[in-house]
């Protein structure tokens, strides 16, 4: 495999466990919020990034490629109102987005196949992080942030 293709998945391993950091973060504020929907919403948003750092480990494996693994950035984040950590993970989602695109780029550009057809699957599940995310800022923005919208909020998202 292509050694710059292979420093980009490493370096991905590392920003989808730094999301999932974040997440984590975010899921903090809303419980101190008492807001438990929005925290176990994301919650799971951080356990589905390490499953996904998970698959490009297993990728890189299946593909008898040695790599390394980078010290995770803690996040720690203070967040002014309840539609600030919203429009980070919509700006966030966009930047993971932007990664992925470079992989797949270099990925095409060294015909490696088997990555192209591997990173398809990010591709799609991006579309839909960011979807996901501006969704979440349509909804508080109709609902509100106090009173009857925003506990039909926080119940939709303790669905998940």
């Amino acid at each position: 495999m292509n050694k710059e293709l292979i420093k980009l998945i490493e370096t991905q391993i590392n920003k989808e466990l730094e999301s999932s950091y974040l997440y984590l973060n975010i899921a903090n504020f809303y419980a101190s919020k008492a807001l438990d929907g929005f925290a176990s919403w994301f919650r799971k948003q951080a356990h589905e990034e390490i499953e996904h750092a998970e698959k490009f480990i297993k990728f890189l494996g299946e593909n008898d490629v040695a790599f390394k693994l980078f010290d995770v950035t803690a996040h720690n984040e203070e967040f002014a109102d309840l539609k600030e950590p919203l429009h980070l993970q919509l700006k966030h989602e966009k930047y993971v987005t932007s990664l992925i695109n470079a992989i797949m780029d270099k990925a095409v550009e060294v015909k490696d196949y088997a990555s192209i057809s591997f990173l398809k699957w990010f591709i799609d599940e991006q579309v839909e992080e960011e979807l996901n995310a501006k969704e979440l800022i349509d909804k508080i923005e109709i609902l509100g942030t106090e009173g009857l919208g925003l506990y039909q909020l926080n119940k939709e998202l303790g669905k998940r």
